[in-house]
């Protein structure tokens, strides 16, 4: 039986302001900014799909608390 890691970010469309210093910090170019507002009236960014490593350069790179986490899960 193998397992095989699954990450992606988790992006709290409410608390995201947009400034895209996760889309900088991404080494593999998955976040981008998106074309909706939110309630605060701020575009957030969004995951463009898979291939996430699971690093967490953009939870750290993130200034605002609460705004992305990185989940990592296994499953078999």
């Amino acid at each position: 039986m193998t397992t095989k890691s699954k990450s992606y970010p988790l992006i709290n469309e409410l608390e995201c302001k947009g400034c895209g210093n996760c889309t900088y910090a991404c080494p593999l170019n998955l976040l981008e900014l998106g074309d909706v507002i939110n309630k605060r009236g701020y575009v957030f960014v969004q995951y463009c799909g898979t291939g996430c490593i699971g690093c967490g350069n953009c939870f750290y790179a993130c200034p605002e608390f609460g705004a992305i986490e990185v989940i990592n899960s296994e499953e078999e």
